[in-house]
C-alpha cells in the first residue's frame, strides 16, 4: 500500500492507495501558512481494522514535523489517536 500527498495550498489530503483502489484518506485544510485542520478521515470498508487510518496519520505527523506545521485535529479519528498516543503530540498547535 502505497501513501501520497496531494495538496494545493488550500485543501490536502493523505491518501492510501492499494494498486488501483484508494483504501483511505485523511483530509485537511490550511489555517494560515504553517497550521492545518484535520478536517476528516475515511477508510474503505474493505481495509477497516488494518491500521490505514493510523497509517495515514503516521505519515502526516511526519510531514508536519519536516515541514515544521502545527497540526489542529478536528477530525474524531485523528483527535482521539492523538489523544491515545502521546508521541505524536508535538505537532500539535
Amino acid at each position: 500500500m502505497e501513501i501520497k500527498q496531494i495538496d494545493d495550498k488550500k485543501n490536502g489530503a493523505f491518501v492510501a492507495v492499494d494498486g488501483d483502489k484508494r483504501a483511505g484518506e485523511m483530509a485537511y485544510v490550511w489555517a494560515g501558512a504553517d497550521k492545518i485542520i484535520i478536517d476528516h478521515t475515511e477508510v474503505d470498508e474493505a481495509y477497516g481494522g488494518q491500521g490505514v487510518g493510523k497509517n495515514l496519520l503516521i505519515q502526516l505527523v511526519d510531514w508536519a514535523r519536516k515541514d515544521n506545521v502545527k497540526v489542529i485535529p478536528l477530525c474524531p479519528f485523528a483527535k482521539a489517536q492523538f489523544e491515545k498516543d502521546p508521541e505524536i503530540r508535538d505537532v500539535l498547535s
